[in-house]
């Protein structure tokens, strides 16, 4: 099956990129003008580094395009896919899309990912406490939609069905096969500028999500998540000043697979999976320096702290995280960025692929 899904994502690659060639050489072309104007279409590297997944490479095709062609309110949707490999012996295949329809009145997502995470996780409660390694054979699915109820307030609902075959170092666990059906009930108040580069504005956001045993799931659970986004120009809107805080609450049995841990964009500097827990509340601000038209720079810092792990001196510590990063422009119509950055945080560092901005 890892061998099948492999080689369906290059040939699929290989294609796309042809066609993008092919658009570029023609675009001279009356016919091929339009097709250039419909959509804008890039195959990017993926490469990063980190203290436990170790190096990653792949790459992410991904189209720009208008939905229909007379709207011209709704940003460009866009879809895509991504296939990396890790030198612990990981794989992941995604295809993602976004789509805004009805002069941005509808709002629609889609995701799909499988894959074999090898990891690992922090262990107190076993006679040599420390790092157990872990892996996890993942397939998450999730599709969603939003309908703008005033001007800059969305509600929608997400499902989100995941799957997790997990198998633990030395039998220090028994092997756990999850699986969850989440119902998600969301509130977005969006007054950006720019869906994928915003300047100016406010991004908030607020998800219930229920896990309810008639629902397919082995135990109840909740969770309650939030965010905070706002973006202040600077320079007459070159540069801007981006902060964030983000809150992740479990409620109730919260699976393994479900817990939180210090790292990615929230907070970035921790990659080792160390800091896990039923909840993480992570406060940052970001300044983005654009130079030339199409490069950028980044400068980052934040504090996260997590609640519920199974090591109970974690609990409500201060994580912090500091790091630069680099932007490049992937499309020629929209700014749209993707970059690479590296943060160091309290005994942790990290090396992280970007598509498109941190928030």
């Amino acid at each position: 099956m890892k061998k099948f899904l492999f080689i369906v994502f290059i040939a699929l690659s290989h294609c796309i990129n042809g066609y993008s060639q092919q658009l570029q050489n023609d675009k001279t072309k009356d016919v091929d003008s339009v097709k250039q104007k419909k959509f804008d279409l890039t195959v990017m590297p993926f490469l990063s580094y980190n203290r436990n997944l170790e190096f990653m490479f792949g790459a992410i095709p991904m189209l720009m395009y208008k939905v229909n062609q007379k709207d011209t309110i709704s940003p460009k949707s866009l879809s895509g896919m991504a296939g990396v490999y890790t030198t612990n012996g990981s794989y992941f295949i995604s295809f993602f899309n976004k789509w805004y329809l009805k002069e941005d009145t509808w709002r629609g997502k889609f995701f799909l990912m499988t894959g074999d995470k090898n990891s690992q996780f922090y262990m107190t409660d076993n006679e040599l406490p420390g790092f157990y390694d872990y892996g996890t054979d993942i397939t998450v699915v999730s599709v969603g939609v939003q309908r703008k109820i005033i001007d800059h307030l969305y509600g929608g609902l997400t499902y989100t069905y995941a799957h997790y075959d997990t198998i633990y170092e030395d039998e220090i666990q028994p092997e756990d096969v999850t699986q969850t059906n989440a119902i998600e009930i969301n509130s977005l108040y969006d007054t950006r500028n720019s869906v994928y580069y915003p300047t100016k504005g406010v991004k908030a956001l607020l998800r219930y999500l229920s896990y309810p045993t008639w629902f397919g799931n082995d135990v109840k659970a909740e969770k309650v998540l939030s965010e905070y986004n706002t973006y202040f120009p600077m320079k007459n809107g070159k540069d801007v000043i981006a902060a964030r805080f983000s809150g992740q609450f479990g409620l109730g049995d919260i699976a393994f697979q479900q817990q939180v841990t210090i790292g990615s964009k929230d907070i970035r500097g921790y990659s080792e999976g160390k800091y896990r827990g039923d909840g993480k509340m992570a406060l940052q601000g970001e300044y983005r320096y654009n130079f030339g038209e199409k490069m950028g720079v980044v400068g980052f810092a934040g504090v996260a702290t997590i609640y519920g792990s199974d090591t109970e001196r974690f609990d409500w510590k201060a994580y912090p995280g500091i790091g630069v990063g680099y932007r490049y422009r992937a499309f020629e119509a929209v700014k749209f960025n993707i970059g690479l950055d590296a943060a160091v945080g309290k005994g942790d560092w990290g090396i992280y692929f970007r598509i498109g901005e941190s928030f």
